[in-house]
This record gives C-alpha cells, structure tokens and sequence, in this order.
C-alpha cells in the first residue's frame, strides 16, 4: 500500500520593519544601535527562526524605504514594530503588495497612547485598510481594544483584525548568585535604567533609594540611561537637582546609551535595580537584571513579574520595604530564583502564542 505523508505546513515568510532611530548629544545625532524596541523585535525573530520560519529584521530610515525591502524580500507577513508609519502610505504599500499582510505592532499600554496625539487616530485608520492589522503586546491592552473595535464596529468584522503578540525574551542560564554588601559605609550602586520619560517615573524612585541607602548608613549611586531622553527633559532636570543637594553624599551616575553586551556587562555591575513604572507592556530592562541574577524590584504594570517584587509606583515607603523584602529574600532564598522561573514561563507561553498565530 501507498504511504500516506503529511503535508509540511506552510510558514509564512515574516519581515520585521523598525524605524531607524536617533538620539541626540548635544548638536550632534547618534544612531540608537540597541533599544527596548530593536531588542523586542530581535528576540521574536530569532526565536521564529529556531522554529524554522524564514525572518528577516530591517530598520529604514522613513516610510519610503518600506517598498524597497518588501520588495527585495518577497515576505508573507510584514510586521511594523511600533506607531511610526501614516496610514495614507498603505494606498501605495497594499497596491504595490497585494498578498501581504501588513501587523502594526504597538508596544504601549492605554495611560503612554493617551500621549501620542496620533495613536487613536491611527489605529482607526488602519483598520480601514483589508489587509492591515494591529498588534498588542499586552494582553490587558489587547482585551481593550478589542472591546473598543466590538464597540465602534457593531457587526464584530474587525475583531479579527486586532492581535496578540507578546514580547519573547531568551532568559540566560542562571549565573553564579551573590549577596548584596549592606555594611554601613559601603556604596550601593541601584540601577533605574530605561529611556528617561514621565512613565517610567524615575525621580520617585531615586527618592526611595536614598531613603533606603540612608536608613543603612551607605552611600546611593543612582545610574540612569541619560543619552535618551523621551519628553523626559523636565525629570532629568529635577532628578540632576535632586542630587547635587547632597554634595556627593548620594550620587546620579548618567550613561550613555549602550549597546546590548555593553548594557548587561553594566547590569551586571548593579547591587539591585529598580523599575516601578507606572506603566509598562513587558520591560526588557526588567528581565535583563532577572536574567543576569540581578535582584529587580517592579511595578505590577509588569505583569510577568511576581507579585512579591512590585512595589506602589506612587509610594515611596512601599518601594523601600519593598527592596528590603527583595534583597533579604534573594540573600536566604534567592536559589529558587522565583522572578526568572515566571520570566521563562512567560516565554514559553509567549512562543507558543506567535507560533499558533502565524
């Protein structure tokens, strides 16, 4: 008798299309090498190809550039990482690429759209479009917008054109674990990393820190990312003032954007770190110190992460116990290494959620 094979399913070819980005130092202009962003897009597109799709990751300057790459790579799938392309350039793209699907990932929850004048507009715009989607890559996030388009769009027909397509994050293999030295005198270097922007409310958490650092006799050296300053002018300022009134008692360490080895040797270097945003979809920062071993105490906009580590973003006191709690916890009973079991959990659901959509 004949043998009868299964037919290989088809994958389908994915371009991942980001917008080559700036930052600024003074009169001069830098290319952003490493972002939270290129990173995001990076992780999902080498996990995709260790499950055997075809992905290719291209930035370009502007929405012209788009043609040339589709072109040039003949995808199934397009996926725009971010808010950055005007709807009107789809009459041009969708003519031009009739078979493509076009996937406007967003990587923001409702509180950081509500300041991008654009965000509403375009997401409404989009979808008017039969072959653009849009993406989350926050659940919650998702759940609202697709309440949102069943609301505007009473028939529920573009229901099926909002996704859900989290962040993958390659958590390392555990590395050596250390104690962190709370010897009264000693320097406690906390790093508040990320772009510098009211969301990821930095000041209040130098204020914690201090506190903390104070309450055991030692010396704070905050470390900020301070080459990418996203409408953040005005809190660089205030955490800068915050710190030159101590005289060197407690300092504000600023560093440049860095490119990722160079970024996690510097996590590496960190006591702790400290991310209580007061909105977040994933945070990358966040898993690079759980993946390093560096102890990380959140917010629960962070929605990967423990409960056990997140602290109230508007209150000090409770960011401050909450450290104290994290730090005694990782010095006694750090070997369960609970935050990088629910970071490998949360990937694991993540891939299996990309690999069924596509």
């Amino acid at each position: 008798m004949p043998r009868h094979t299964e037919k290989k399913k088809h994958h389908p070819r994915i371009l991942f299309v980001l917008k080559l980005r700036h930052t600024s130092c003074g009169t001069n202009q830098h290319e952003i090498k490493s972002s939270g962003l290129l990173n995001s897009a990076m992780f999902v597109k080498d996990m995709l190809v260790e499950n055997h799709y075809e992905a290719k990751l291209v930035q370009v300057v502007d929405n012209n550039s788009i043609d040339k790459e589709v072109t040039l790579y003949k995808p199934d799938v397009v996926i725009i990482e971010a808010l950055w392309v005007v709807p009107e350039k789809f009459d041009v793209l969708e003519a031009l690429h009739p078979d493509v699907k076009w996937v406007i990932r967003i990587h923001s929850e409702v509180p950081f759209l509500s300041n991008e004048g654009i965000a509403i507009d375009w997401i409404n715009r989009y979808l008017q479009y039969p072959n653009v989607f849009i993406s989350l890559n926050s659940y919650k996030t998702y759940m609202d917008f697709i309440h949102y388009v069943n609301t505007v769009d009473q028939c529920g027909s573009l229901t099926e054109k909002v996704l859900f397509m989290p962040n993958y994050y390659p958590v390392k293999k555990r590395g050596v674990h250390r104690s962190i030295d709370l010897t009264p005198g000693k320097t406690l270097n906390i790093g508040c990393f990320g772009a510098v922007r009211p969301m990821k409310n930095h000041l209040i958490q130098a204020f914690a820190a201090v506190k903390f650092a104070e309450e055991r006799s030692m010396k704070c050296r905050f470390h900020i990312n301070a080459g990418r300053v996203e409408r953040g002018d005005e809190v660089l300022k205030n955490l800068r003032n915050f710190f030159v009134a101590f005289n060197g008692r407690h300092e504000l360490v600023e560093h440049d954007w860095l490119d990722r080895e160079e970024f996690l040797s510097l996590v590496r270097t960190m006591d702790f770190g400290l991310q209580v945003s007061m909105s977040e979809t994933f945070n990358i920062v966040a898993a690079d110190f759980v993946s390093e071993g560096v102890p990380i105490i959140g917010s629960t906009e962070i929605d990967w992460l423990p409960e056990f580590y997140c602290a109230q973003p508007t209150d000090v006191t409770d960011i401050v116990k909450t450290i104290d709690r994290v730090i005694k916890y990782e010095r006694y009973f750090g070997w369960m290494d609970k935050a990088r079991k629910a970071l490998k959990q949360y990937s694991k659901l993540s891939e299996k959620e990309w690999l069924d959509n596509l």
